[in-house]
């Protein structure tokens, strides 16, 4: 599905991902995307010349397409007019979807969930209801909150796509792969920083948020959680003890009384530079000469860039609720972009995400202690 990029993008690509973790300026973002998109497109020309040159008549990409897929991919620049919007085929949203969950650890343990075309949310366990619906506003999305019985939550995710001003030269498998990897690769990123930071302006309220808001007009915001405790791996023992606590942490709803299924069930976010720090700590030689790691209650660990250093959070699998819907629309945008011979499209969904209570995450302080001198 998703076209296979070099390790020279891969930094590229990285340094984008740094700037939205870091909260860096939306001009130094939008210029490191540029940077991204322009390298994403050197690597699919060159894919797209390699397949002309060994003459392959129908690539096994192209095979598998739909007819509807090819007939949208095929006319793309007819049918996506200014100021009109168009909805990618289904087919090719669902196996968008797949490769996030696939691809992005926190996106699939989060359980997120592809609700369709319209979606009516309904939580059991707070008051009000949510629907999705069409949003109209500026393009980076608006929130519309109305605090009563019945909340309206629309959240609209964006991303920016190019494509060539001469695309009908690579055909429509080539322009599918080069449009998909586009999405897959900013929806990814704006997806998971929202679910585990996200402030509820404009965006879900993520993990790491406590779910009491600060409400200024009508836009509510949600501050960052209070670190329930302390995390240093420092011994067998101590990881033991430290992970109790987080486990029973998690064993009982807000109301302190109702019991969660845990064991099994925990998952702990940490940012990549910090995995290592906590993976040596239960790495271990075993009795026929392999290492091997493992945590106590069989917790996973996963890592994510948008997870603060220092800090993890953990989450009860099934207990926050993550869903995409309302398709994919891609429209033309009328305004022009900085890349030479291609046309800038947005490509548009909906997102929510909010934790089931205040005891379904906790973020903790991450404080492993440095190796002694020669150990």
């Amino acid at each position: 599905m998703t076209m296979k990029l070099s390790n020279e993008f891969n930094e590229i690509r990285q340094k984008f991902i740094d700037a939205v973790a870091a909260g860096e300026p939306q001009e130094k973002q939008n210029e490191l995307y540029g940077e991204m998109l322009e390298s994403m497109f050197d690597e699919a020309k060159k894919v797209a010349h390699k397949e002309v040159e060994t003459a392959i008549a129908t690539t096994p990409q192209e095979a598998k397409m739909t007819a509807r897929e090819r007939k949208f991919f095929n006319e793309i620049d007819k049918t996506v007019a200014p100021g009109f919007t168009e909805l990618i085929p289904e087919e090719t949203v669902d196996r968008i979807f797949e490769d996030l969950v696939t691809q992005h650890p926190l996106l699939e343990h989060i359980g997120l969930r592809n609700a369709g075309l319209r979606m009516k949310f309904i939580d059991s366990e707070t008051a009000g209801v949510a629907e999705w619906g069409e949003l109209y506003g500026k393009i980076k999305g608006q929130l519309t909150a109305k605090f009563s019985q019945s909340k309206a939550i629309q959240l609209k995710l964006t991303a920016f796509v190019v494509i060539p001003k001469d695309a009908e030269k690579f055909g429509p498998a080539w322009i599918q792969t080069f449009v998909t990897t586009q999405i897959n690769e900013a929806f990814a990123v704006a997806l998971e920083a929202a679910f585990l930071n996200g402030d509820g302006n404009n965006k879900p309220i993520g993990l790491s948020k406590s779910l009491t808001g600060k409400a200024v007009g009508e836009i509510t915001t949600y501050s960052d959680k209070a670190a329930t405790g302390t995390l240093t791996f420092a011994d067998a023992a101590t990881t033991v003890k430290e992970l109790t606590l987080v486990h029973k942490h998690h064993s009982v709803k807000e109301d302190g009384k109702t019991p969660v299924a845990v064991e099994g069930n925990v998952v702990m976010i940490v940012n990549p530079a910090d995995a290592w720090d906590v993976k040596k700590q239960y790495t271990s030689l075993n009795a026929q000469g392999v290492y091997v790691t493992a945590l106590p209650y069989n917790l996973t660990l996963i890592e994510s860039v948008a997870q603060t250093a220092k800090k993890v959070t953990t989450f009860v699998k099934g207990r926050y609720d993550a869903y995409v819907a309302g398709g994919i629309e891609l429209g033309r945008y009328t305004e022009t972009f900085a890349m030479e011979d291609l046309n800038l499209y947005t490509a548009k969904q909906f997102a929510y995400g909010r934790a089931k209570d205040e005891r379904a995450a906790a973020v903790w302080t991450l404080d492993v202690p440095e190796p002694l001198p020669g150990a």
